[in-house]
């Protein structure tokens, strides 16, 4: 790398943290802020026109990206909305895409349907800044496992959608060679990826070593997207499908440690990422212009066709998502209230009567039978934040477009028609989206919402913290506490001993290896109890997260304690 290209990367990198910072303060999205930043000085004088190699997001930044949102998904809520986060992240990017492929083939002369779809499909995808900004004003929790859903999975049907469109119109259209292009690239993504990321989750658990497993897992994206599109499938689905594995089986096979440096070089690699494309967006402004203009008609074509195409999306987005949602709401509802009264009835008709639950603070507690606890959680979650037509309101107005759009049109052959204006019409979209709803959404979701959208939710910590004592104080009390190799604590530690959870610091110092190791065995079984208490969904996916996060920190100082004293 020459001296130049370190300082161009070293600038950007800085511009990225100044200007995020500034942005936060000033209350404005960060993504915003730099794309203003980027076309401002692309327009310096001194600036040559700059053009960042698409594949260099597609494959250099996405994968890596996409990967690491997956890993921190929010499992229980994508599975409770699974089919609206489809609907949308699938259905409604395959019809935006059809509508408009019909749109571009009218107004662009020359182009046809088949090329008129791919620049449907480069413009369909959502942009993840939505739900940064939406999680910031304080948006209800579903609405944001919404768009978190949609914004993980859309890029890769959009990206397949492009790919096969392409295809088609290079060779002719055929339904059924479409159909199962699209399949092939999506179900050979979610094999090898899935592969991928059970075989990194083993390999990092014999790795132990927490600086080895943070290079190892920083190659995990790729080894699952290289393969993937060596066969012809979607990189980017492959990526999603490996972090979906690493990112539930983390709590099983790593250690804490390798777990807390997962998160945080994983949210520096996004924080670094995310600002570089969108400042790399506003910075190919004016080489994008300049390379149109030799035909200006082309630029003074895209000013009117653009905005018709953001209004197009906005429509279709607004006409899907709000019966899709109004319906989405009560289909869910039935079927869980069914599935609860069949399980039940199988229960009852059965040889082992039904089980009574406990109530455990403002929760129910686990003493019934798996299915039934799960199904009951359900219930809970859905009478608890049901999908209102204000929540439809935010999901439709959150639906901007962003750095992929700009990415993948850059991907578009050479010898497509008018091809400068297509790129031009996706910056277009894209810049004008982020702009007007990215400027708008916080005002809407502040309005919509309410002070406090989540104020009324229970203390989900809390409680699972009183969970967790409980099942620590019950295994004292019944003397079922040992170490890994199942020796037994000398008895002394289960008469005098009550779980320290959360109260380190507290005189610790003085605690010998045998009651450190204690502490330690307890932290595990409360560990397993929370893997539970995660699967069956009973509490808010985050609050789960943030007590693992908080037993992990716990068991490194309790270890560090027990080095120390060695």
């Amino acid at each position: 790398m020459s001296t130049e290209m370190l300082l161009v990367v070293l600038s950007a990198v800085v511009l990225v943290v100044v200007v995020t910072v500034l942005a936060r303060k000033v209350g404005v999205a960060g993504p915003l802020v730099l794309v203003g930043t980027g076309v401002a000085v692309s327009y310096v004088p001194a600036i040559p026109p700059i053009s960042v190699e698409p594949n260099l997001i597609l494959v250099g930044v996405l994968p890596p990206l996409l990967y690491s949102a997956a890993v921190a998904a929010p499992r229980i809520e994508f599975r409770r909305d699974s089919t609206a986060i489809g609907g949308l992240a699938v259905v409604l990017v395959i019809v935006s895409a059809l509508v408009l492929g019909v749109f571009f083939a009218w107004a662009v002369p020359g182009l046809g349907l088949g090329l008129g779809i791919a620049l449907g499909a480069i413009l369909s995808p959502t942009d993840a800044v939505a739900t940064s900004i939406v999680k910031e004003q304080g948006a209800p929790r579903r609405v944001l496992a919404v768009l978190e859903g949609e914004s993980l999975l859309n890029d890769a049907t959009a990206l397949v959608t492009l790919r096969t469109a392409i295809a088609a119109a290079a060779v002719g259209f055929s339904v059924l060679g479409t159909a199962g292009s699209f399949a092939w690239a999506v179900l050979s993504a979610v094999v090898v990826g899935a592969g991928v990321g059970a075989i990194a989750l083993r390999v990092r658990a014999w790795t132990q070593s927490a600086t080895a497993n943070t290079a190892l897992g920083l190659t995990v994206p790729y080894l699952a997207y290289l393969p993937t599109e060596a066969l012809g499938g979607s990189g980017v689905v492959a990526a999603v499908a490996a972090g979906i594995v690493c990112g539930r089986g983390a709590t099983r096979w790593l250690t804490p440690e390798q777990r807390i440096s997962d998160k945080l070089n994983w949210r520096t690699v996004e924080f670094v990422l995310e600002g570089a494309v969108f400042l790399a967006m506003g910075l190919e402004l004016y080489g994008i212009v300049s390379h149109g203009d030799a035909d200006g008609a082309h630029l003074l074509r895209a000013l009117w066709i653009a905005p018709a195409a953001l209004v197009i999306l906005t429509g279709i987005r607004a006409a899907y998502v709000f019966p899709m949602l109004g319906l989405h709401n009560v289909r869910v509802r039935r079927s869980v209230d069914k599935r609860l009264a069949a399980r039940e009835k199988a229960l009852r008709d059965g040889d082992d009567p039904p089980r009574p639950l406990v109530v455990l603070g403002e929760r129910r507690n686990a003493s019934a039978p798996e299915s039934i606890r799960r199904l009951r959680n359900d219930i809970d979650y859905y009478e608890a934040a049901p999908l209102t037509r204000k929540d439809s309101t935010i999901v439709v107005w959150a639906g901007m477009r962003g750095v992929v759009t700009l990415a993948a049109a850059q991907t578009l052959p050479e010898q497509t028609p008018a091809r400068d204006l297509l790129v031009f019409i996706a910056f277009l979209v894209a810049a004008g989206s982020l702009m007007l709803q990215g400027l708008t959404l916080p005002a809407l979701v502040r309005r919509l919402s309410g002070p406090g959208a989540d104020r009324d939710a229970p203390d989900d910590v809390r409680l699972i913290h009183a969970d967790l004592h409980d099942v620590a104080e019950r295994a004292v009390a019944r003397r079922t506490v040992a170490r890994p190799d199942s020796t037994a604590f000398p008895p002394e530690l289960y008469q005098s001993s009550r779980p320290w959870f959360f109260e380190i610091g507290r005189a610790r110092h003085d605690a010998g290896p045998d009651a450190l190791e204690f502490e330690l065995a307890l932290v595990g079984i409360m560990r397993e109890r929370l893997r539970g208490l995660t699967s069956s969904g009973q509490y808010d996916s985050g609050a789960a997260q943030y007590v693992f996060d908080e037993l992990d920190a716990y068991e490194i100082t309790l270890r560090l304690h027990l080095a120390g004293g060695e």
